[in-house]
């Protein structure tokens, strides 16, 4: 028999549906993707840590789940809402979704009225909310209300990985960790560089000391604010190598540079994300995964915007050129999704003398 499930937001929404993960009571952000693909990409991204993923594609699954998809090697969510999840093995892989989610212990829910939940949190925003096939409604309810919010915390150094080498030939890059995506570290070395991987916390000194030419500051979960010491750190870093950030990194540069960055209301998680580029004013469609975003007001001398959104204005890219730093707050490497943005790999590291 199909166990029931119970959704829960702070504001005191309910929504209901079947356990199609592991059993039990997961507690976080509520969130949503509009992406119809790459849902196990999604789920094996570090940048989900701290919170519920709700996928808005009617349907979830169906072409399967396998090792090619891994982002990393554990999922991350704390858990995931779907209308209806596929379970059979297909082209994405040799396993069922629903049999991949719970041998990696991911409380998931289907049957889902995912479309009154997404509508729901575009309204009122993303708020903190819990999944449970074991609790009612009230004591569901008080647990979300207890748990932790994300503004304010530093979530980057629980994501990071620990310290690696890639890469046989070409320019090192330094890559500071924040919960970087396993396509991101082989986009940079595809596009010709060796890459030093290491944990955010890491110093200036330790950067430094392993001779880069250049420094790459990696997407990652948590409110950008509370991340100080790789702020600090790349603060120390700037004019000395050439630095490139990609979404975290975007708007850990952006601080660095004496920016400040803001809560979005639901954020902007999709794979149909229009961002002009305002040097020749071309549109890319992008892959994006964040709650934060940077301001825009009192930027300091030798700073641009680079990018916008077309969806709502917010900023999407930065340059420093005396500083030769530059940022993006989408991913170029985008695994499944559009690639308009992939040169900028080759643009950072064909750039490093």
């Amino acid at each position: 028999m199909t166990a029931t499930a119970l959704i829960a937001l702070e504001d005191g929404t309910l929504f209901h549906g079947h356990s199609v993960g592991a059993s039990g009571t997961a507690l976080g952000e509520m969130v949503f993707t509009t992406s119809m693909t790459g849902y196990q990409e999604a789920v094996t991204d570090p940048s989900y840590l701290g919170q519920i993923l709700t996928f808005a594609a009617p349907m979830v699954g169906n072409y399967g789940a396998g090792p090619a998809g891994d982002e990393s090697p554990r999922a991350w969510p704390s858990a995931v809402v779907m209308a209806r999840a596929g379970d059979a093995p297909g082209t994405g892989g040799p396993e069922g979704w629903c049999d991949w989610l719970r041998k990696r212990d991911v409380v998931a829910v289907a049957g889902c009225d995912t479309r009154r939940l997404v509508r729901h949190l575009r309204d009122r925003g993303a708020m903190r909310g819990g999944v449970s096939s074991e609790l009612g409604a009230e004591e569901l309810l008080a647990r979300v209300r207890e748990h932790p919010a994300l503004d304010g915390r530093d979530l980057a150094s629980e994501a990071a990985a620990a310290p690696r080498e890639l890469g046989d030939d070409g320019p090192r890059v330094v890559a500071i960790d924040c919960g970087m995506k396993e396509s991101i570290a082989s986009g940079l070395v595809g596009a010709g560089c060796r890459l030093s991987v290491v944990p955010a916390g890491v110093g200036a000194r330790e950067v430094l000391d392993r001779d880069p030419a250049g420094v790459f500051i990696s997407n990652g979960p948590g409110d950008p604010a509370a991340v100080t010491t790789v702020v600090d750190t790349v603060r120390e870093i700037l004019g000395q190598v050439p630095v490139f950030g990609i979404c975290l990194g975007h708007q850990m540069l952006a601080r660095a540079l004496g920016l400040s960055t803001e809560k979005l209301p639901f954020g902007h998680r999709g794979a149909n994300h229009p961002v002009r580029r305002h040097e020749d004013d071309r549109v890319e469609i992008t892959v994006q995964n964040h709650g934060y975003a940077v301001r825009a007001d009192g930027l300091p001398d030798g700073v641009q915007v680079s990018r916008t959104s077309l969806f709502d204005g917010s900023v999407e890219g930065l340059s420093a050129p005396e500083l030769r730093a530059f940022s993006v707050q989408y991913h170029p490497e985008a695994r499944p999704g559009p690639r308009d943005a992939r040169y900028l790999f080759r643009e950072f590291v064909g750039g490093l003398a």
